[in-house]
């Protein structure tokens, strides 16, 4: 900022000071970014006037990539897109599959989805509470919220045998059912997790760092949260009452008791606490799930592209090698359209899928929240001190790998 005295009769010649707007680029080296973002920062002094995000440094054409293989060969690719919560990713896609198949899902396969969606959820939620805690200074909390984490990927390991791009919601179902030791990991987990929620709200509910960069900041109303297309606690911390889960139920969902917290402020707290309570709700719905968990089938029929060839009889390697190219192969899909949305932790996931009737997807399209809501980023940050942007950053949850696919 340059400062100039600009004498005018008005003043009766006293020195008026004139203030210049300055730029700056903030990012993409910048690690509190989430990532590989670039934002323009219009300033005067150290005020925001304008901000305008660069995206696509991480754009690897995930969409095309869609085109040129078959749906079952996509499923792995979903996981690159959320990298920290791989699984919403995978539901979300393989739902939008079975919507375009019609393909009816068995109940016990809905029951291990919804658990598994809503231990990712949890996941996704202490992943954000300890990188936005450490992001505005306080480092503890970053510590006890990674040490449950560690929990639920060992979990993962167990059911996957990946940590973080895992790779276990089909079509048609799961890869595999649960085992007797993860039935038993999840009940202790859920039965000692609520006390580690109120852990973390202590270490910040008095913090005064914390509430100074969260209370009133980044403030925007339920009308311009709808306008913009905000989704998830983000939404739903403007008071806005909009969740997949209980307005198109999936899943389990709508087989369970739970409840969407809603905020009122629709300022930076509002959407930490949403978070916090949709923890408490996620504990709810899974111990509910598992003591419902029906009997039966985890996966349903998928018929393959092509059929064996009539009377022709194969050993044990053909069979399986003939097996694995029809798996590889997929399925063929109808021609026509459908969009399926699904409520990932960081807001509505959705997959736009065009088919003419073949094994491939003629278009994809991947509505993802984290490229929504930096749409609204100028909008939430102007007015406010570049110290801000980065608690900004921080109360979207974005992950640059779905925003800029």
């Amino acid at each position: 900022m340059e400062l100039k005295e600009a004498p005018t009769t008005e003043n009766k010649g006293l020195p008026l000071l004139r203030t210049e707007e300055l730029l700056l680029n903030l990012g993409p080296q910048h690690p509190s970014t989430h990532g590989v973002l670039k934002v323009v920062l219009t300033l005067e002094g150290e005020k925001i006037i304008k901000s305008e995000p660069v995206l696509g440094f991480l754009h690897r054409g995930v969409e095309k990539i869609a085109e040129s293989i078959t749906y079952n060969q996509f499923i792995p690719h979903t996981d690159r897109l959320d990298y920290v919560c791989a699984m919403y990713n995978n539901f979300a896609y393989v739902r939008a599959v079975e919507k375009l198949l019609g393909i009816t899902i068995p109940e016990r396969s809905e029951y291990l989805r919804t658990i598994v969606a809503e231990v990712q959820r949890i996941i996704g939620h202490l992943f954000w509470l300890g990188t936005q805690a450490l992001d505005i200074g306080a480092m503890t909390v970053f510590f006890y919220t990674f040490r449950e984490r560690e929990i639920l990927l060992d979990i993962f390991d167990e059911l996957c045998g990946a940590r973080l791009t895992t790779s276990w919601y089909r079509v048609g179902g799961v890869e595999r059912d649960f085992t007797t030791k993860i039935i038993d990991d999840l009940y202790r987990f859920i039965a000692d997790f609520p006390s580690k929620i109120v852990d973390y709200d202590t270490l910040l509910v008095n913090n005064r760092i914390w509430l100074a960069r969260t209370r009133g900041i980044a403030v925007i109303s339920g009308e311009d949260a709808v306008r913009y297309g905000l989704s998830g606690s983000t939404l739903r911390g403007s008071g806005v009452d909009y969740d997949l889960r209980k307005i198109s139920p999936y899943g389990a969902y709508d087989k369970v008791k739970w409840t969407v917290p809603i905020g009122k402020n629709g300022d930076t707290y509002d959407r930490y606490w949403v978070r916090m309570m949709e923890l408490h709700e996620s504990t709810k719905i899974i111990k509910q799930c598992l003591d419902q968990l029906p009997q039966g089938d985890y996966k349903a029929y998928v018929p393959q592209v092509v059929a064996p060839p009539k009377e022709r009889v194969f050993t044990d390697m053909e069979s399986m090698i003939y097996q694995f190219k029809l798996y590889s192969k997929g399925f063929n899909a109808p021609p026509g359209d459908i969009y399926c949305g699904t409520e990932a932790h960081k807001g509505e996931l959705g997959f736009y899928i065009y088919s003419k009737g073949d094994s491939k997807p003629y278009r994809m399209k991947i509505r993802a929240p984290s490229f929504i809501h930096m749409g609204a980023f100028d909008h939430m940050a102007k007015g406010y001190m570049i110290a801000d942007v980065i608690t900004i950053f921080g109360t979207y949850d974005i992950v640059m790998g779905e925003c800029d696919r």
